[in-house]
């Protein structure tokens, strides 16, 4: 069932047209990706779909009764009401619902309702009404799906009467993606959903929608989240929207075979192009051959030749260099405190890096990865231990808030009054590499994007030249195509790295070490993301089993709390995987069922076969056993889905 259809739609904003002819399509249970360059009209597409933006023509058909909810990037919850409080706001029908049966069982329970039957009759069969509607609503297990979807996105049971007011702008936006998953809308638009997630929320995320009961309209620049959700992208450029099939990486794949495809397409036609016009130029004065020239000249005028593949989209060109070599000890970290104003978030850190080392630090939100990254900057104190830098170290500093960057000075000026030595043309020069060419040098700081404010930044950095980089989520607001290009020139850098980050694909390509920091230490993975995770998995087990061969007889069947937790949570969503596999069969072996049945009810309206009394029964026959099979497959489809609900 289509549950969205985007037909020939056009935006402009006065002389600029952002959207032009797009056409979009979203069926019951797809997983679609949005992906383009920031400033393409992801997001604006986006609110003109879900009511917030108009638009100047084209039709956005919905069927009627599809409900629709829609996340903004920078949404952030308001309210007045405690966390529990706003998330039962939405089950408010619910509660009505429930109060009429209380209402209905009180009834039932007077002793004046038990003399009339027919009132009996009529209060039972209006109770059995109520209780079966409260049950298909989700009314037995509306709380438990709060619970579940809050611990999911890091709220816990002693946080629930927590002030809305009193939670940070991440916490809000966590929150509002929360309440809205509660929602279960048929048609979920969900735009830029892992921004403020830590790994450990975006498994979770990726693991609820895959398995959401409604079609998804995503847009996202985190790689490996669209990877693990999606299978349909539909890519924003130059105004127009092409479609693709499959996740992100597919897409990337299919993208490179037609730009090679219309490269050869595009040099062909300009070479016949280049040929018409100077037979044209040669011809069109002679008597002779004027007519042949000019009659090429209109097909030269009325052909629509091909813009080029490239077109005007153009990516930031950079690498890092660095002034001179450090030593081989980089940083050396033994027993840190760090916090603020005096008040520990996390002991015990020891460290080191050395000489050309990508080191990743990952962890909760909360635990201190920024914290830790602005105490080596000393920009907060040591509150104990030691922090020790190797010889000729030279530091740059990413700050994942952009802080530094609120001048009233244009960004020609920016970059000139801290490298004053170098020409106009010179910054000019290095202002192109990072796309802030012409008039965009001269946009005012405080002004710029956020995607702007990151390539500024990340131009001062390559114009330090310093051998060690510090980087607070440095991909934070980047689009993807400028978020490969940091990558690369990353990968490329000659000196030493140590960055936090959320972005898993970042994290794989870039690092060579990875550091989980806890609020009790940091422990040490010598690998990229994958190895971090399949390692810790590893680590877990092993614990897991020492902990249960060293237990006391009476208790060697039981692990210590957290790890039976997370042996049962990992036996469990096992278990999940093997259902929902089981289930997506069983989809496949009924649409197949479903259709031999319509192709089988088909041949017995067939006049010719209706009246061959043979062919008629032995139609009629495989038709009784194939309907047969496909109850057998609805009965087990209906058992796997009641034990996925149970667990």
């Amino acid at each position: 069932m289509i549950v969205l259809q985007v037909n020939q739609l056009y935006k402009s904003y006065i002389a600029d047209e952002i959207l032009s002819g797009v056409k979009l399509e979203v069926q019951h249970r797809d997983r679609v990706a949005l992906v383009g360059r920031n400033g393409t009209g992801k997001s604006t597409l986006l609110k003109i779909i879900a009511g917030q933006l108009s638009y100047d023509s084209g039709e956005i058909i919905m069927p009627k009764g599809i409900q629709l909810g829609y996340l903004d990037q920078h949404a952030g919850l308001e309210s007045s009401l405690t966390i529990w409080e706003e998330m039962m706001t939405i089950f408010e029908p619910l509660k009505q619902l429930e109060k009429q049966i209380r209402n209905l069982e009180l009834k039932m329970a007077e002793p004046s309702v038990y003399e009339n039957s027919d009132v009996y009759q009529k209060v039972t069969a209006e109770y059995d009404q109520l209780q079966y509607d409260f049950k298909m609503k989700g009314g037995f297990q509306y709380e438990a799906d709060t619970r579940s979807i809050l611990h999911g996105m890091q709220f816990y049971p002693d946080s629930y009467d927590q002030s809305i007011a009193s939670l940070s702008g991440g916490q809000r936006t966590r929150l509002a993606l929360a309440k809205l998953l509660l929602k279960k809308p048929e048609l979920l638009i969900l735009d830029e959903p892992t921004n403020h997630l830590d790994i450990e929320t975006l498994n979770w995320l990726e693991n609820y929608l895959k398995n959401y009961d409604g079609a998804i309209l995503i847009v996202s620049h985190d790689r490996y989240f669209l990877d693990q959700v999606v299978s349909i992208v539909y890519e924003v450029s130059r105004q127009h929207v092409t479609k693709f099939t499959g996740n992100y990486s597919k897409y990337l794949d299919e993208k490179a075979k037609n730009y090679e495809k219309d490269v050869k397409m595009y040099e062909k036609q300009m070479d016949e192009k280049a040929k018409l016009e100077t037979f044209v130029q040669k011809n069109l004065a002679r008597a002779s051959t004027t007519k042949m020239a000019q009659s090429r000249r209109k097909v030269l005028e009325k052909t629509d030749w091909m813009d080029s593949p490239d077109g005007d989209e153009k990516s930031a060109t950079f690498h890092f260099e660095i002034d001179k070599q450090s030593g081989n000890d980089v940083l050396s970290i033994d027993d840190l405190t760090i916090g603020y104003k005096g008040t520990p978030i996390s002991k015990n850190i020891s460290m080191r890096a050395y000489r050309q080392d990508r080191v990743a630090l990952v962890g909760p939100n909360g635990v201190g990865k920024s914290t830790l990254l602005k105490t080596l900057i000393k920009e907060i104190p040591v509150l104990a231990g030691s922090i020790r830098f190797g010889t000729n170290v030279k530091i740059g500093y990413y700050d994942q808030e952009l802080a530094k960057l609120s001048s009233n000075r244009s960004v020609l000026k920016e970059l000139w009054d801290e490298w004053p030595l170098m020409t106009e043309r010179e910054i000019r020069t290095v202002l192109g590499r990072f796309l802030f060419s012409g008039e965009d040098a001269d946009k005012i700081v405080h002004d710029l994007s956020g995607g702007e404010k990151a390539r500024l930044t990340l131009a001062k950095l390559m114009l330090e030249k310093n051998n060690v980089l510090i980087l607070d989520e440095p991909t934070n607001h980047l689009d993807l195509d400028s978020k490969e290009v940091l990558e690369n020139a990353l990968i490329d850098y000659p000196g030493t790295l140590l960055f936090v980050s959320h972005d898993r694909y970042f994290i794989n390509r870039i690092s060579t070490k990875v550091i989980e920091l806890s609020n009790d230490g940091a422990f040490e993975y010598l690998g990229d993301y994958d190895y971090y995770v399949e390692k810790k998995e590893e680590l877990e087990e092993i614990a897991a089993e020492k902990a249960t061969a060293n237990a006391p007889k009476e208790k060697a069947a039981q692990v210590s709390n957290s790890q039976a937790s997370k042996a049962i949570d990992k036996e469990t969503k096992k278990k999940e995987r093997k259902i929902q596999r089981q289930i997506e069969e069983l989809e496949s072996q009924m649409a197949t069922s479903d259709a031999q049945i319509e192709a089988l009810e088909a041949d017995l309206c067939n006049p010719d076969i209706f009246s061959n009394h043979e062919k008629a029964l032995e139609i009629q026959t495989s038709l009784d056993q194939e309907k047969e099979n496909h109850e057998s497959l609805e009965l087990q489809w209906m058992e796997l889905s009641e034990e996925l609900e149970q667990l």
